[in-house]
């Protein structure tokens, strides 16, 4: 068969990655891809965001499977488009993307179905906003409502932070129309954990609980990024929160939506923080999260395409899926200044020495004249297997310590979170 991926991050990458390894697989395209998928699939330069040039683009190489990396794609109705062109997709609609698309949403969903989560209120001016920040009180957390590629979510210490997070969301547009409206919520203490699920609007089954480190400096410090790293499974996630996740999250999310005429099928992404009353959401995502799908997809075994169809034939309770023994973990190698402005087009230095169980995730690469360079702020994933985590820790290091570039920054504490639990 011939698969569509569109994206061109980590993700993807580590999607293709795992695609190609099924057997089913004749042929990928990548759209746009990056230097390190160029091995795996064909790339092709158009936006992910183009959703008619996408599905021409389908229609003309008769396409067999189409996989949705990015949020943006989703919440602008590319599976929808692809569904009723009569081709296959995987990923959710429009409607359903929405809990990702909108922060007011997803917390009024939560809200309905009594599902955990701080307490919130939604503002469309800056004015109502800054008088409930007062009545609330620090420390608070402040959300640009639509999509801000994770960077749309400020956890302010004092009223006035939280003052500024407002007026620099909503009035000065740092993120465009996604400030049109703003979550303020209670900040909830704990440690996070990300459980991501395949549910094909009925089933739900949670993959692997994994760890992202969000900001820049080690110690979680600075701001937030995308992602600077992740591992699985975390063992802050025990079998009784995993059970609780599933039974008193995830599941009645599907059931809601699908409630309230937005059918999910896909990936669907519970970001949680587990407090001293249990866990409760942050954040919904509406596709695999990155770097989170990195160690993840590297942990397991049943063929993801065999997954990806039975969700789209609303047949996932008949699929058992399996996982590998062990770790994995994901070091995220920056450019310097991200999350601020970066350079762009240094040459990288070290690519192709990984060992047995390291792969080197593109992220922001390109290739100049046959050569790879960074193209963007979280440049590669250095993501390693091990036995263990403390194993799968000094595997990942070990093959950070064999690339350079210009400026290259990372986090030296990825999973030492893990380590003081275990």
């Amino acid at each position: 068969m011939k698969v569509l991926v569109i994206g061109g991050g980590g993700r993807e990458h580590a999607l293709v990655w795992k695609i190609s390894q099924s057997p089913r697989v004749a042929e990928i395209f990548c759209v746009p891809g990056n230097a390190g998928i160029t091995g795996l699939a064909k790339c092709v330069d158009i936006s992910g965001e183009d959703v008619d040039g996408l599905l021409a683009f389908a229609l003309q190489e008769k396409i067999d499977l189409t996989v949705v990396g990015p949020e943006a794609p989703l919440t602008l109705g590319l599976v929808d488009a692809f569904e009723k062109a009569g081709l296959r997709v995987f990923g959710p609609s429009a409607r359903a993307a929405a809990i990702e698309g909108s922060k007011v949403l997803a917390k009024d969903i939560m809200a309905k179905y009594g599902i955990p989560t701080a307490r919130y209120a939604a503002f469309d001016t800056a004015p109502a906003a800054e008088e409930y920040i007062r009545q609330l009180g620090a420390p608070c957390v402040v959300k640009a409502d639509g999509l801000a590629a994770g960077k749309g979510v400020i956890v302010a210490a004092t009223e006035q932070e939280a003052v500024d997070a407002v007026r620099l969301i909503m009035s000065q547009r740092a993120f465009g129309s996604a400030g049109d409206m703003v979550v303020i919520e209670e900040c909830l203490v704990g440690e996070e954990v990300s459980i991501l699920a395949f549910t094909d609007g009925e089933t739900v089954i949670p993959m692997l609980p994994a760890q992202d480190h969000k900001q820049i400096y080690d110690g979680d410090r600075g701001p937030n990024t995308g992602g600077m790293g992740a591992y699985a499974p975390a063992p802050v996630c025990t079998p009784e929160l995993y059970n609780f996740a599933l039974e008193k999250i995830l599941a009645p999310t599907v059931k809601g939506m699908a409630s309230e005429g937005r059918s999910y099928r896909g990936v669907l992404y519970a970001g949680l923080m587990v407090t001293a009353d249990g866990p409760k959401v942050l954040e919904y995502n509406a596709r695999f999260g990155d770097p989170e799908a990195q160690p993840v997809l590297m942990l397991l075994e049943t063929d993801l395409v065999e997954i990806m169809e039975a969700i789209i034939d609303r047949r996932l309770a008949d699929i058992e899926i399996k996982w590998k023994k062990g770790a994995a973990v994901c070091v995220v190698l920056a450019s310097g200044g991200y999350p601020g402005s970066y350079r762009k087009g240094d040459v990288i230095s070290g690519l192709g020495q990984e060992t047995a169980g390291v792969m080197v995730f593109h992220a922001g690469t390109a290739l100049r004249d046959g050569t790879v360079v960074t193209s963007g702020g979280r440049v590669l994933g250095v993501t390693a297997l091990g036995d263990d985590i403390p194993s799968a820790i000094n595997q990942a290091y070990a093959g950070v310590r064999n690339i350079s570039f210009e400026g290259m920054s990372y986090r030296k504490d990825i999973g030492q979170k893990a380590l003081r639990k275990l």
